[in-house]
């Protein structure tokens, strides 16, 4: 074990020996620094009718360095279109809380037909993340 490893683990130990309540510093990744968060599309974007809700619902998790979702994350996550081929307006609710590191999109739509839209998210203190390409098609008469 790294000596810096071996410092921070018995530091730990002795706060919780002497304060049971308090709160230990926890996310140290195998560099020793600390966990990266990133966003991933749990629920990929699928195809819609121009102006149609884009359904199931778009999901975006906040992960650890591992790639599990991180539950204690509840911070402010927001998408927005990336690739934009042909104009497009990005319609619905497109700020969401997380809620055990998982922000639901339930309501959104893209107005314009195209093909190889995406969404990016982001979020404060998490790496963004792109979907996968999807695309919009004209609604049925």
């Amino acid at each position: 074990m790294h000596p810096m490893r071996l410092v921070s683990v018995a530091a730990a130990i002795a706060v919780a020996a002497c304060d049971p309540t308090a709160k230990l510093i926890t996310g140290i990744s195998q560099d020793g620094g600390p966990v990266r968060r990133s966003l991933a599309f749990a629920v990929q974007p699928s195809g819609a009718e121009a102006g149609d809700i884009i359904t199931p619902s778009i999901l975006v998790a906040a992960q650890d360095s591992l790639g599990n979702t991180d539950p204690t994350f509840v911070g402010s996550v927001t998408v927005a279109l990336g690739a934009n081929p042909t104009g497009g307006f990005l319609d619905g609710t497109k700020t969401v809380t997380a809620v055990s590191g998982v922000a639901s999109f339930g309501n959104l739509s893209v107005n314009k037909v195209g093909s190889g839209y995406t969404l990016v998210a982001s979020a404060p203190g998490a790496a963004p993340a792109a979907s996968n390409a999807f695309t919009i098609v004209e609604p049925r008469q």
